[in-house]
């Protein structure tokens, strides 16, 4: 925005410094005045050698009165341009950072020290914005560059055997065209991940009542074929369980959960529990899961996008494309709510989910 110049806030302030001290000024000798000056009397004979009189003491105060209000001038913009620089150096360095962040220095911080007051309280919201921006900047680096790692990967298949396909006609057409479509229906699913992964954290949705019991319902039906090939045994438990949200969102994060929680699992004889329930104000999403220990510091990666357990290698058809976790996220959060991820002792992982819960 183009500004017209203007004086600076600490011109501003001396200004008003001088001005108090002028104004406080004027009222002292206006009160000399009233209660001084008036009840003397008025006669000219003062000067004869009489006793002193209004004339007299005006001839003598004048003078002397408009000295100190000069004085009071003169110090008041000095003082007050003194005062007013220490008063505003804060806001110089909380400038400077910010001109530094304008230019893509997003590192420096000010951290000024001292006892707490408007301006340090200011410099830390400015030091906590910087350090989120930061953040939220190297997450995003990270995501386009793993988002264009893992897109190019399928279209550089595609490519590999389009270009075998016309440099060896005599090879079977039938596998090539097998092996494109799988290539090619992974790519989508990438591409539809990423997209329902912006639909969330843009909050582009309508609200509406929502049962997390019936929404953990569905997924786990859909699940159930898997589980069985995978001889993963799943429970769901709990009670009606209100919230307000996208239903599909929803039910795409339970579905997100549950798929893990089965991947992620023992080869043979493990479980899975989902249970729902209403507390206080909170509506409450539990997914449980058997497995191999996983160490604590890794816990909080899981929710990376493209972060698949300790290892990004695709270990089989289900391991999806490292988005699952990431999209439960960002949909817990477009519904103001709060992601536990917790390793249970034993092996596996504990996930709680709490969105506000509706009447």
């Amino acid at each position: 925005m183009t500004r017209r110049p203007g004086l600076s806030a600490r011109l501003k302030l001396t200004i008003s410094y001088a001005g108090f001290l002028l104004l406080a000024g004027a009222l002292l000798l206006a009160l000399v005045w009233v209660f001084l000056l008036r009840y003397v009397p008025d006669s000219p004979r003062g000067l004869l050698g009489v006793a002193p009189n209004r004339y007299v003491l005006v001839r003598v105060f004048a003078p002397a009165a408009a000295t100190a209000w000069a004085f009071l001038l003169v110090f008041g913009l000095l003082g007050g341009w003194v005062l007013a620089g220490r008063m505003l150096a804060p806001l110089t360095r909380i400038a400077d950072a910010a001109r530094m962040a304008s230019n893509g220095t997003l590192s420096h911080r000010i951290r000024m020290e001292g006892p707490k007051d408007e301006f340090r309280e200011l410099s830390d919201a400015f030091d906590t914005m910087l350090e989120q921006l930061q953040s939220h900047l190297g997450e995003q680096q990270r995501f386009a560059a793993n988002a264009s790692h893992e897109l190019r990967t399928p279209l550089a298949i595609s490519q590999t055997l389009l270009d075998v396909a016309r440099n060896d006609p005599t090879r079977d057409q039938g596998e090539l065209i097998e092996r494109l479509h799988t290539v090619n229906t992974r790519a989508i699913g990438l591409t539809e991940a990423l997209l329902l992964l912006t639909r969330a954290d843009r909050r582009s949705f309508t609200r509406e009542p929502v049962d997390l019991s019936l929404i953990a319902e569905e997924a786990t039906e859909t699940l159930l074929p898997l589980a069985e090939q995978r001889r993963i045994t799943l429970n769901v438990t709990g009670e009606k369980t209100q919230t307000a949200g996208s239903a599909a969102l929803l039910l795409r994060m339970v579905t997100n959960l549950v798929q893990n929680a089965i991947v992620h699992n023992l080869p043979a004889g493990g479980t899975v529990r989902v249970h729902t329930e209403p507390q206080h104000d909170a509506s409450v999403l539990r997914v449980e899961n058997t497995g191999h220990r996983l160490p604590p510091e890794l816990v909080p990666t899981l929710t990376e996008p493209f972060q698949r357990g300790t290892t990004r290698v695709r270990t089989d058809e289900h391991a999806g494309v490292g988005l699952g976790l990431a999209i439960v996220r960002s949909v817990v959060r477009a519904h103001d709510g709060t992601l536990d991820l917790t390793p249970r002792p034993t092996g596996g992982l504990l996930v709680t989910i709490r969105l506000p819960a509706t009447p």
